[in-house]
């Protein structure tokens, strides 16, 4: 689609705040603050240290780690010089972050101490792929330039965040500066953050989510807050005077548990990373926090609907620069917000493959449909759905039901053969509160009666399986496959 609302912009918008409010926090760690007079110098010193390392426009840095204020500050150096920041998990295992490093030819890569401590035999490794291989950075965060910040092309590349990946290698989605601004733009319509506010990084920056955060913040000239380990999250929000969060469920839980009075001066909750529970929203009602719930994906620079959170599951209106059909059921995007493309050999792949239809539409492979007040609702995926005994069975509708229950935090439901119907759904529970145990089949079924469909309830039941996730997202075929085993 054509683009018919470019931004003028000639600095990125951390130089732009440095220079009209220089002393305005940029971001704060374990309670020390940094000026974004400070933080536009750092990055004009990062980006002179990588350009002397021998990165040129387009070249792609790989960064294995976990949020930093030195991930921030190569982030906006990329911005700066046209690089692409590539950040990756540092809970791959190795073979994985091997594996994806030589896929997607990170030339370039950048590990703190604390990756190299974890995987201290990664820097080796890499080193004996070859000569024409990825070269390690040392660079010197230090470091204050007084150059002038340079010029940009918001409309070129600056990023690569690794898709979900649930099978095989995960794709990396490019973005540009204009599809962050046109994200955080459209964002501000409903949640709105000024420079005297502060925006939790509570997701991780190599998530669409964390970046967006960052974003958001620099085109305000908010704060943003990096978690403090050392302390609970509770004591940290009222420390810090946090005004913004972005939370997953799991991070919500934590907080709905803690003292309430944590919560007292947050202006705005976005609830994300998949379904939130109806206990949990009801919890926050009670409290009468202003809370938010949003469907969004990486190939749509984050956020595409959001709405006050409700009971009923449902996910919002679109955002302004954002445009959403229902096609058959299927999700169809398109906008300012859309990626540019998926990393490939030779730079982008010139198309989104199939799932680009005419127009600019990109098929998102997500089902949905919109109620009577107007809301999305996400109905699950297509690549989810299977037949039980000739009728189509949605696993997340039931997944949605069986949620219902005071006793379960999660459930994933999925298809057993049968010889009989030729497939019957069977769920993964887990349990609230991490308790040992769980609701009963014989109480779950009573339970589901009135809720779903019979042949749509499970017949058989599972515990929640002990298995490590690399990302903030469950990896539903991962956790299918570990009951499987």
């Amino acid at each position: 689609m054509p683009n018919t609302s470019v931004d003028i912009v000639k600095l990125s918008p951390i130089h732009q705040v440095a220079a009209q409010r220089p002393d305005s926090i940029a971001y704060k760690l374990s309670g020390v603050a940094v000026s974004y007079q400070q933080l536009s110098q750092q990055v004009i010193a990062i980006g002179e240290q990588l350009k002397q390392a021998g990165l040129t426009q387009g070249d792609r840095l790989a960064c294995v780690a976990n949020n930093s204020p030195e991930l921030l500050t190569l982030y906006w150096a990329c911005v700066d010089n046209a690089l692409l920041f590539c950040p990756i998990s540092p809970r791959f295992a190795q073979i994985q972050l091997l594996e994806l490093i030589q896929a997607h030819q990170y030339r370039y890569c950048w590990l703190p101490n604390s990756t190299q401590t974890r995987l201290p035999k990664l820097e080796s490794a890499l080193l004996a792929l070859g000569t024409d291989s990825t070269q390690l950075l040392a660079l010197n965060f230090e470091q204050q330039s007084v150059q002038q910040a340079p010029e940009i092309n918001p409309q070129q590349a600056v990023n690569a965040i690794l898709t979900s990946g649930s099978t095989g290698l995960p794709k990396a989605a490019v973005h540009s500066l204009h599809n962050h601004i046109a994200s955080a733009k459209g964002s501000k319509t409903l949640i709105d953050i000024t420079e005297k506010d502060s925006w939790l990084l509570s997701l991780p920056l190599f998530h669409i989510g964390g970046l967006a955060i960052l974003n958001r913040c620099a085109l305000a000239g908010a704060c943003v807050i990096f978690k403090d380990k050392s302390i609970p999250l509770a004591e940290q929000l009222t420390r810090d005077k946090i005004s913004h969060l972005s939370l997953v469920s799991a991070q919500l839980q934590q907080l709905l548990t803690a003292d309430h009075h944590c919560l007292s001066q947050v202006k705005a909750m976005l609830l994300g990373g998949g379904s939130i529970s109806a206990v949990q929203l009801n919890q926050l009602n009670t409290l009468n926090i202003n809370a938010f719930t949003s469907y969004g994906m990486t190939e749509m620079s984050s956020q595409i609907t959001t709405g006050i959170a409700r009971t009923d599951g449902s996910s919002g209106r679109v955002l302004p620069r954002r445009e959403l059909k229902i096609v058959d059921g299927e999700i169809w995007l398109r906008g300012e917000c859309l990626f540019l493309g998926y990393l490939s050999v030779d730079g982008l792949s010139k198309t989104l493959g199939s799932s680009l239809e005419t127009k600019g539409w990109f098929r998102s492979t997500d089902l949905g449909h919109w109620d009577k007040n107007g809301n999305l609702c996400i109905d699950g995926r297509l690549d989810n759905m299977f037949v039980c005994g000739g009728e189509n069975l949605q696993p997340e509708e039931v997944e949605a039901a069986l949620k219902l229950h005071p006793l379960i935090d999660d459930a994933i439901v999925f298809a057993q053969a049968d010889a009989k119907f030729g497939h019957l759904p069977a769920a993964i529970i887990k349990p609230a509160n991490d308790s040992a145990s769980q609701p009963s089949e014989a109480e779950l079924t009573a339970f589901l009666a009135d809720k779903i469909a019979r042949f749509k309830r499970p017949r058989c039941y599972y515990p929640w399986p002990d298995v490590a996730t690399v990302g903030i997202k469950v990896v539903r075929k991962q956790i299918i496959a570990a009951v499987k085993d």
